[in-house]
């Protein structure tokens, strides 16, 4: 699976500029962000971040191009079985009907992706209007993220689009929320923070992007 990895080329930072490098941007933290448009799962990391389902154990849906798919699939076996193995011990703990919180990051091993570790966290899901709580519990997913990384000492992370596909968050008040939720807590947080990567897939999010960090 690793061979698989080296096939689709693995992305290092060193290769992906920064805001400042990229768009000669001003604005606060431009030499930490970045925005890279690709296959999060070619990304060389600390972390990059999986958005998945409260059973915190991937897509079961057969071939479903979600992120969650994606990220279970290149890395293996071994991180569904981890999964289930953390998940277990909040079962025991919690009761058999535990499912993850929204917005409770979950961290793995990154096994066959090149990245060092695998964040799992689960968006809002949206059926309707977008509520004050939607738009808060996405806020979290980014911040408690960060808060993961300065508890486990990793100074690099890419955020996919969290709660943007199935989960239907639209994707303008998305990455708003992203940009002001990272930007805010690197003004709040003494933790020195390396690199923060916006991974985006569709050419819509990282036009969104651009407009926000440029």
């Amino acid at each position: 699976m690793k061979a698989r990895a080296q096939e689709k080329g693995i992305v290092f930072l060193k290769d992906i500029p920064t805001v400042r490098e990229a768009y000669k941007s001003n604005k606060p933290y431009s030499n930490i962000l970045s925005i890279w448009q690709g296959d999060i799962t070619r990304l060389a990391c600390d972390a990059i971040v999986n958005a998945a389902n409260s059973q915190m154990l991937g897509c079961f849906l057969p071939m479903h191009l979600c992120i969650d798919n994606s990220i279970h699939t290149f890395a293996g076996i071994q991180l569904r079985a981890e999964c289930c193995k953390q998940m277990n011990k909040l079962r025991e703990k919690y009761g058999y009907e535990y499912e993850q919180p929204t917005s409770i990051p979950m961290i793995t091993d990154g096994y066959n992706l090149p990245t060092k570790n695998i964040i799992h966290v689960v968006g809002p899901v949206i059926n309707g209007k977008i509520g004050a709580k939607q738009k808060q519990e996405l806020a979290y997913c980014y911040i408690n993220s960060l808060n993961l990384c300065r508890e486990k000492n990793l100074k690099s992370i890419a955020f996919c689009c969290i709660s943007t596909g199935v989960f239907h968050f639209p994707n303008n008040k998305a990455s708003q929320i992203a940009v002001e939720a990272v930007t805010n807590w690197l003004a709040s947080d003494n933790y020195q923070m390396e690199r923060i990567v916006f991974n985006v897939f569709k050419d819509e999010d990282r036009l969104l992007y651009e407009k926000l960090l440029s």
